[in-house]
């Protein structure tokens, strides 16, 4: 099989194109025929700072494709089931970037007959950690359905990027009102066509205000991609006993924390990452993403506020790239038909 490889740390230069023998499945997994391979941003973070824990890595925690082989204890049945898979990658040398991966059973999800492989790839780590940051909060959901955050306001900072997108498609699915903050209007486009109710150039006028203005009562959850850059935002429009689920933070601005009016606010701050959040919380958010997919309120492409940036497996290390330099879109990879 033909299989992108890494041997050391650094930039896209370090991937190669290989080939190598099919991989077999162990107990308890499966082999996936790759179709499609997403791309995130921990992809390259990893190839290019993560401590080698293997001789040789193919990178890609994300994709979409058909089961091919199962390993023992897994059900015969599942050979030929469509599926998106996630974190295949973690603590593995078996990602996506390759024609075929294996992973554990439970993190090759049934993908239904009308979902494509491109919104397969796509979910993965965009749509669990958007999961994820709503369903944090105190008084909120663990567990996302048409009408769990009914009557609540969730503010998706960046909401053109490929989490911001899943969070803006999740929350309108559970049945909040959602508000998106994105720096130009082509992003703005992007994030109305994902489904925000309101976006706000946080760059023009009064952010705070016109947020107000959506939000009189304040603002019930926050999906954060840049809290240093954001925070006074965050906090100028959150509710008493708000939540700021934090992911990233792009541009690494350093993040002022003044104690007393968050003590005031009683601000609840959750940072999360997928990688420590456990398996059991990644199998319930991959539940709900399937019943999302199942009602189709998670499209993607340019109409559906998420462009897909497509490259052909020999080119992996262009989509490094383009990942590095802050593409807007889903970045897949073709791998086959």
């Amino acid at each position: 099989m033909k299989a992108i490889v890494y041997r050391e740390n650094g930039g896209p230069d370090v991937l190669r194109l290989v080939d190598r023998d099919l991989p077999v499945p162990g107990p308890g997994e499966v082999r996936v025929r790759v179709a499609v391979s997403g791309i995130n941003p921990t992809d390259w973070k990893s190839r290019a700072l993560a401590p080698m824990g293997f001789p040789e890595i193919t990178p890609g925690l994300d994709g979409a494709g058909v089961i091919d082989a199962v390993g023992e204890g897994v059900d015969r049945s599942r050979t030929g089931q469509r599926v998106w898979v996630y974190m295949a990658a973690h603590g593995r040398p078996t990602g996506t970037e390759a024609e075929f991966t294996v992973l554990p059973a439970e993190q090759a999800v049934p993908l239904p007959d009308e979902a494509s492989f491109d919104l397969g790839a796509s979910l993965g780590v965009p749509a669990i950690t958007a999961h994820r940051a709503l369903t944090v909060a105190e008084d909120g959901p663990r567990r996302l359905r048409p009408g769990a955050l009914e009557g609540k306001v969730v503010l998706a900072a960046g909401g053109a990027g490929a989490v911001g997108r899943s969070v803006i498609q999740l929350a309108r699915w559970a049945g909040a009102t959602v508000i998106s903050t994105v720096s130009g209007p082509e992003k703005a486009r992007l994030a109305t066509a994902a489904g925000a109710h309101h976006v706000v150039n946080y760059r023009e006028g009064d952010p705070a205000a016109e947020i107000r203005e959506y939000a009189p009562d304040g603002v019930d959850i926050v999906a954060e991609v840049a809290l240093g850059a954001n925070f006074a935002l965050d906090l100028a429009v959150l509710r008493t006993r708000g939540t700021i689920s934090v992911y990233a933070n792009d541009g690494d601005k350093p993040i002022e924390l003044d104690l007393w009016q968050n003590i005031l606010l009683n601000t609840r701050l959750q940072f999360l990452v997928l990688y420590t959040v456990g398996a059991d919380l990644l199998a319930e958010a991959a539940e709900d993403i399937s019943a999302a997919v199942r009602d189709n309120a998670l499209p993607v492409g340019e109409e559906h506020g998420l462009p897909l940036l497509r490259f052909p497996l020999d080119r992996t290390a262009d989509a490094h790239k383009a990942a590095e330099n802050g593409a807007v879109g889903k970045i897949v990879l073709d791998i086959t038909s």
